[in-house]
């Protein structure tokens, strides 16, 4: 299970490198490119959606048929070391989960406001010549 959630690793890193060239000030030209390379990408990425409400099923699915460690005595030192390696784990993997998803919805949303950013412009240097 652990090449799922380097590929959702990847993908979150991706949209954050793809979100910050796009809210960089300043790169003129390269933004247009950067819009079109972005808008492009995110049908692909949607696929991120899915992939991580499956992962969130393995995780509370493992949650729910762990063995549990009530007791002091009901567990050796290992399995209860076990234990909490397992916890730490679902809940590292759990903020991969929510990272993936925030990135997609803030790429989503950034790139449609560039894109109207970009359309209102043009709009406005379209009447500033019709003046």
């Amino acid at each position: 299970m652990a090449l799922e959630w380097v590929v959702l690793g990847y993908a979150a890193g991706a949209e954050a490198i793809m979100l910050l060239l796009l809210t960089l000030p300043g790169l003129g030209q390269i933004r247009t490119g950067l819009v079109t390379v972005t808008r492009n990408a995110l049908k692909p990425l949607l696929s991120v959606v899915p992939f991580c409400l499956f992962l969130l099923m393995d995780i509370y699915w493992k949650y729910e048929t762990r063995p549990t460690c009530d007791d002091e005595h009901a567990c050796s030192p290992t399995e209860h070391l076990r234990h909490q390696k397992s916890i730490m784990k679902s809940q590292r993997n759990f903020l991969l989960i929510a990272a993936a998803l925030l990135f997609y919805w803030l790429l989503f949303s950034i790139t449609n406001l560039v894109v109207r950013l970009d359309l209102l412009s043009q709009r406005v240097e379209k009447l500033k010549r019709q003046e």
